[in-house]
């Protein structure tokens, strides 16, 4: 049962039988009273005038006086200028949320076999250094946003694109093949991801001292690029590579498996899959396929140094550089590879690229590029595009060693967790084992929550102390919320408490408890919402709404040592669909909720 709807209908009933005119041409609109003023909801009566040629303040007053006669779900009414605030009958709510404990999985749309699938690309790491903080805002924008979607009743391919090819990868290579000495993840105790992101690093070190000595010689930096043995090496390894040459192909083998092995591990701390991997040392080939059969069509031209480039001036855009003068590969023609790919694989019906706002042109201009070769996918391409993440301390470089770990960053924060519960008291009486769960959830459910609870769209800054507070917009005051709800209910079964199927609908409800339930019936369109927007953000705005409200009422009202028996029930019916929708809610984000705490 939506209120919204059966108001709309009396108030459309209102106005044919008080002005004679059909509101369906009409703009009615129906919001969330605001709460300073009493009522439940607001009708704003301005688009009405011309039909009831009367002022707002007279308009408003007969249309809640007709309501309130005619319409059994309004209780009262007040009118403040324009605005017809509406208050609605306990017993509507008493139902209303009798409905939603009666229904099953409440808020999400169950995905059948003909739904629309859904591709959605996320992750992106490049086998030449370990995960950073910006992967784990990428990795944890990009799970959630294939959970929302799922909730919404949409069938969901999670798709990673791994970058185990280019020049920054055989930097790593050369590094390790002049300076490694056969070091390995076994011999060295490193995480092979962390291994060879420590050569890259070296690499970079090296890569600046040779052009340091070059430059005391007398040459510019310009000059000194240019004359970088070192350099002229690694381009050298990219070419062998992509000649297929044995030994660097073998190598590249060896190195990559360390990283995947690394990454895997720090994938599943996270809590983060894949339905299917694509690798850009496979779909680079069919990239190039593709430019060399959009040259042969006229699409794209060749300059004289044999490089291939497309024209995108008639859109208001540059010269794009598709296949460089010796025939290797850019990211542009592996991501045209990658594409085609993925359609040949899956009936995609729609194609979510999750990666920062960095790259807003580059998706523009594959889009443009895609439609260009005549698929028809082309322009139905989504960028999910998001802002970046600093710490406190500022912007991190990767070359430079100053990322901040993904693995090093979880320990912390569970780290962290375990010794603020402690110092909290919040881990007495429980086992050591159980101490290390709460600590896992709670410290991965401060990041996870601190991260997607910031609209992806905006740059954040990601503090870790911050984020562990059990007190304010935070994971663990989310989590020690549903611990305290699931506290209540199993001191209610102790006690004999048994929840009625039905419940009295004359209960004498306060005006918290019909704000709670209202808040849980607008779950389903939160879950909508965020869906159609692409916005995970709502969904953690949502819980932390409603879990603030919770606990107001929670202080406020006695819940089993009430008198009244059936508003007793009624109140415990109310905190489990409340803790239900915390778990159904934070389960979009990736973060479990405990049951003690």
């Amino acid at each position: 049962m939506q209120i919204e709807q059966i108001l709309l209908d009396a108030v459309s009933g209102a106005i044919k039988e008080l002005y004679g005119a059909d509101a369906g041409t009409l703009q009615i609109t129906l919001q969330k009273t605001k709460k300073e003023f009493k009522g439940h909801y607001t009708l704003v009566t301005f688009p009405l005038l011309k039909i009831s040629r009367k002022n707002p303040e007279q308009t408003a007053e007969e249309i809640g006086k007709w309501l309130l006669e005619q319409s059994p779900v309004v209780s009262d009414f007040n009118v403040i200028k324009g605005f017809l605030n509406l208050t609605i009958a306990p017993a509507v709510w008493v139902e209303l949320l009798q409905r939603i404990d009666a229904t099953e999985d409440y808020g999400f749309t169950p995905v059948t076999e003909d739904a629309p699938l859904f591709m959605v690309e996320y992750s992106s790491p490049n086998t030449n250094k370990p995960l950073h903080l910006g992967h784990v805002r990428n990795n944890l924008l990009g799970h959630a946003l294939c959970e929302v979607l799922r909730a919404n009743g949409k069938r969901v391919v999670k798709t990673n694109i791994v970058n185990d090819r280019g020049i920054h990868i055989c930097k790593s290579m050369l590094a390790w093949q002049k300076w490694g000495e056969g070091e390995t993840p076994e011999s060295s105790g490193k995480k092979g991801d962390h291994l060879i992101g420590d050569y890259y690093v070296l690499f970079d070190k090296k890569y600046k001292e040779e052009l340091a000595a070059l430059q005391a010689k007398g040459l510019t930096k310009e000059e000194a690029e240019e004359q970088s043995t070192l350099m002229q090496e690694a381009r050298e390894m990219l070419r062998k590579w992509e000649a297929n040459d044995a030994e660097t192909v073998n190598l590249w083998k060896l190195m990559n498996g360390w990283v995947y092995a690394g990454f895997d591990e720090t994938y599943s701390q996270m809590g983060v899959t894949f339905d299917k991997i694509y690798y850009e040392s496979q779909t680079y080939l069919t990239g190039k396929e593709e430019v060399l059969r959009g040259l042969e069509e006229g699409c794209f031209y060749r300059k004289k140094d044999g490089s291939v480039w497309a024209d995108l001036t008639p859109f208001g855009l540059d010269h794009k550089l598709l296949l460089r003068a010796d025939g290797t590969s850019v990211y542009m023609t592996q991501d045209i590879g990658t594409a085609r790919m993925r359609f040949d694989d899956y009936p995609i019906d729609k194609m979510i690229y999750v990666v920062g706002n960095e790259q807003n042109y580059h998706f523009q201009v594959l889009s443009l590029l895609l439609d260009m070769l005549g698929y028809s996918f082309g322009k139905g391409l989504v960028h999910f595009s998001y802002g970046m993440v600093e710490l406190p301390e500022g912007k991190m470089k990767s070359r430079e060693g100053t990322v901040v770990d993904a693995d090093d960053l979880m320990a912390e924060m569970i780290a962290t967790a375990r010794e603020t519960s402690q110092e909290l008291g919040k881990l007495e009486g429980v086992s050591e084992e159980e101490a290390e769960a709460i600590s896992r959830m709670v410290g991965l459910g401060a990041l996870k929550y601190f991260i997607l609870k910031v609209d992806p769209k905006k740059n954040m800054t990601f503090n870790p102390k911050e984020s562990i507070d059990f007190n304010g917009n935070t994971g663990p005051f989310i989590q020690y919320t549903h611990a305290r709800i699931q506290s209540v209910l199993r001191k209610a079964v102790d006690q004999g408490i048994t929840l009625p199927e039905a419940m009295e609908f004359s209960l004498p409800l306060s005006e918290k408890e019909e704000g709670l339930v209202q808040l849980l019936a607008e779950f389903a369109a939160v879950v909508q919402q965020a869906g159609t927007e692409y916005n995970v953000s709502l969904i953690g705005n949502y819980v932390y709404e409603l879990v603030k409200e919770y606990n107001q009422f929670y202080h406020d009202y006695p819940i089993l040592k009430e008198e009244n028996s059936a508003l007793r029930d009624f109140r415990l019916v109310l905190s489990k669909n409340v803790a239900l929708t915390i778990h159904k809610g934070m389960s979009l984000f990736g973060i479990d909720v405990p049951e003690r705490m």
